[in-house]
């Protein structure tokens, strides 16, 4: 029996009308210039600002790829596993996204994912923000989908769930969009983190950024944790970062990961600002 998932957050986040969407995804997507690639294996994407999102999928070549794994935080669902999605379609105003059950089940049959319900499904929006540009993509090319929730998993845990994860990184068919912000700083989001040697405000953000971006290219899910132990940056997506690290180190394929893109909502400049900083990085095959 077909359940839904509904574009919860469409009409708020962004538009309802599929026109309209339609137009806006197909400029935006002509604006970013990119060339589609095979060797264009998985992302890392934000899940707030729109023109970044498209920075990541225009450069997705659709004939190659079935198959989308999304991994996204909970940010309002308390879990220590990763948590799979009930649903087996997942709506957009521009056209739905077919579960892949079949994966769902292989994972679930490990015993190490819980599962949402709707409720908890359409209340998150990291993952739902990547959809409308999927289905726009993917536009005439089959593709299901394979939505992992990824709770406030330990260290431990999030190298077994790279484990359990890594072999379908090996199958050229399948694509994964890892949804994350970067810092979020300012008294409303409790980090403040200063550094008075790289000048303003906003500079000692972005330095902090760039060093965990520096540390992502190379790989190193302990370093990257390491580094989140040290400065507290408030990284949305640091455990669905952190499980994608693990599932490139423990697959056959050789990936690298360059960042594309960073910018900041804003430029803080007193302590009573805040902002929320935007990062791109594409996961390519390394020749």
């Amino acid at each position: 029996m077909e359940k839904i998932r509904r574009a919860s957050h469409a009409g708020s986040w962004y538009s309802d009308n599929p026109k309209k969407l339609e137009e806006e995804l197909e400029g935006w997507l002509s604006a970013t210039g990119l060339t589609k690639s095979p060797d264009v294996r998985g992302m890392q994407a934000i899940h707030i600002q729109v023109v970044l999102l498209l920075m990541h999928f225009g450069n997705i070549d659709p004939t190659n790829i079935t198959r989308v794994f999304l991994l996204g935080p909970s940010h309002h669902f308390y879990t220590r596993k990763c948590a799979l999605s009930t649903a087996t379609v997942y709506k957009t105003p521009i056209g739905d996204l077919p579960i892949d059950l079949e994966v769902i089940e292989e994972l679930k049959a490990t015993g190490k994912y819980e599962l949402m319900d709707l409720r908890v499904d359409e209340a998150e929006h990291s993952m739902e923000m990547h959809l409308p540009y999927l289905a726009k993509i993917f536009e005439g090319h089959p593709v299901k989908v394979v939505p992992i929730l990824v709770g406030a998993v330990s260290a431990d845990n999030e190298a077994m769930y790279g484990r359990l994860l890594a072999k379908y990184v090996d199958d050229p068919t399948n694509f994964f969009s890892v949804s994350s912000d970067f810092c979020h700083w300012g008294s409303r989001f409790h980090y403040t983190h200063y550094d008075k040697k790289c000048g303003s405000i906003h500079k000692s953000i972005e330095a902090l950024d760039k060093m965990g971006m520096d540390i992502i290219e190379t790989g190193n899910a302990e370093a990257f944790k390491q580094y989140l132990s040290e400065y507290g940056n408030t990284i949305c997506g640091r455990h669905p970062i952190s499980v994608f690290l693990h599932m490139l180190r423990n697959c056959s394929t050789k990936i690298r990961i360059k960042f594309l893109r960073y910018e900041q909502s804003s430029q803080c400049k007193t302590m009573r600002d805040s902002s929320v900083s935007y990062a791109s990085a594409a996961a390519n095959v390394d020749a």
